[in-house]
């Protein structure tokens, strides 16, 4: 099962750290959102990343210029059809990701491999709605992903052994590491990491501490590179919230219910760093704690 073209669906945060990614490792890359803005913006991106890159010698300017002529955008999903891989990356609402392989199913090839970057979602159940079960899998990069060395590997119930084994080679050719996890409401990192972060957010709302003095308590007392609630901002409130709804709804447990004041941020539209305000404000010269 060869893959040489890679088609990634969604331009965001995470869409072209996949891109940078796939890109630099030799594949070619097609980039869609139905946003042109949006994929400039990208470009953007992915170009000033790869220029941290070489300053930091960890590429050379070849490689970074090589990097770029393999990628390729567009704003239709049609464009799709002849790639080899497709990686969802979409926004993490699952009739969002749904109603994508429902437009983009009639294009591709009965080969081509379909795979979700879904931190939370079902991918049986996602499998489930497309033509090729057996050929879908939950692929989930950490963020930022030209950085992260861990991709989660998620088989759906009816993903076959030939889907998976294709894309741990890949994993490999990025130079990556892969870890197997069950396809269980949040995988891995996320069924750990997010009630965390969701107890950090109760901690808060209790009144227990601060949000500086709760980040702090978690760096020097835990050894963590970033506190709880900073963490959070910059995953996006929204998505964390979003996660939390997943293992609250999908296993039933009180203790996964999202704390309130997650909630209220998100209904505020403070979302963490991409809206400049979550649990710190951004839009100064230095973030200043919102609580």
């Amino acid at each position: 099962m060869a893959i040489e073209k890679v088609g990634i669906v969604g331009a965001g945060q995470m869409g072209n750290g996949i891109a940078h990614v796939f890109a630099l490792a030799g594949y070619d890359v097609l980039l869609n959102d139905i946003s042109e803005d949006a994929l400039t913006k990208a470009l953007s991106t992915v170009t000033k990343n790869l220029d941290r890159q070489v300053s930091r010698g960890k590429i050379s300017e070849d490689e970074k210029n090589t990097a770029l002529k393999k990628i390729t955008t567009t704003t239709k999903l049609s464009d799709l059809g002849p790639t080899d891989l497709v990686i969802e990356a979409a926004t993490e609402r699952e009739t969002v990701k749904q109603a994508i392989f429902e437009d983009l199913l009639p294009h591709l090839k009965p080969t081509t491999i379909l795979t979700s970057n879904t931190s939370s979602i079902s991918i049986t159940r996602l499998a489930s709605r497309t033509d090729r079960p057996e050929k879908f899998m939950g692929f989930h990069f950490m963020n930022p992903v030209p950085v992260m060395q861990l991709v989660e590997l998620i088989r759906g119930i009816a993903t076959d052994q030939e889907t998976y084994k294709a894309l741990h080679e890949v994993v490999e050719k990025l130079g990556k590491t892969a870890a197997s996890a069950e396809d269980f409401p949040a995988f891995i990192v996320n069924r750990i990491l997010m009630p965390m972060i969701n107890e950090a957010v109760y901690t808060l709302y209790e009144g227990v501490g601060n949000v500086r003095s709760i980040d702090e308590s978690m760096k020097l007392g835990a050894n963590h590179p970033m506190g709880p609630l900073e963490l959070a901002d910059f995953i996006g409130l929204d998505t964390c919230l979003a996660i939390m709804n997943v293992l609250h709804d999908g296993l039933a447990d009180t203790k996964y219910r999202p704390c309130p004041l997650l909630t209220k941020y998100v209904e505020a539209g403070w979302l963490g760093r991409k809206t400049g305000r979550g649990f710190y404000d951004y839009r100064g010269d230095e973030p200043v704690p919102t609580r």
